[in-house]
């Protein structure tokens, strides 16, 4: 009788998994993908958020229709600056969401006369602004609060009419425009340097 000749090793059969085996493994790999699209998903949407720019209260810097996407994180990680153009719960209706420019931080006393914004008495050079605003007055930012203007001075709603804004009513600063394709970029944040007032005591 002739000897039995071995495979080479490597060479050896296996046995085809069952169809079961395989619809399991590929039910598994399945759940493991959304799991972790589940997670990113969650991750994307803790850190940043989006919104609808709506009206022209913020011409020219955004425009009416425009998608925005806003950094919720940064101010955990540190405080907001003159300049920012931020997103926050309207205080006079917190279901709506507004964006507006930070024009005062607590302590500072915003005065606007004679078409001008004045900052702890330094005029601001705003080469952002639509139009001069036509209005007058003069408010002092409490602790915990700041003061914002939409750059269209004279066709928005902001700390002009209602006040001063709470801090906590912030949720983050826009960062970037993501639609219409036309408009992408990263939205700019003038830096308006002016000198601080005394902070007032808590």
């Amino acid at each position: 009788m002739e000897p039995i000749e071995r495979l080479p090793t490597g060479w050896e059969i296996h046995a085809r998994p069952s169809l079961g085996r395989r619809i399991l493994g590929l039910l598994g790999e399945l759940v493991q993908t959304l799991l972790i699209a589940g997670l990113l998903f969650l991750v994307v949407n803790l850190v940043t958020a989006r919104i609808r720019v709506e009206g022209s209260s913020m011409e020219p810097s955004l425009h009416d229709g425009e998608f925005v996407v806003v950094n919720r994180l940064v101010y955990r990680l540190s405080g907001s600056e003159r300049g920012d153009i931020i997103v926050f719960r309207y205080p006079l209706d917190p279901q709506r969401r507004f964006i507006k420019r930070i024009i005062g931080l607590p302590g500072d006393t915003v005065t606007i006369r004679d078409g001008q914004v004045f900052v702890n008495d330094t005029l601001l050079n705003e080469p952002y602004v639509a139009s001069s605003p036509r209005y007058n007055g003069e408010w002092i930012v409490g602790p915990g609060r700041v003061f914002v203007l939409g750059d269209n001075r004279n066709n928005s709603s902001d700390s002009q009419n209602w006040g001063t804004l709470d801090t906590n009513e912030i949720i983050g600063k826009a960062v970037v425009v993501y639609w219409p394709l036309s408009d992408i970029g990263l939205i700019p944040h003038f830096e308006l340097a002016v000198a601080s007032a005394e902070q007032p005591d808590p």
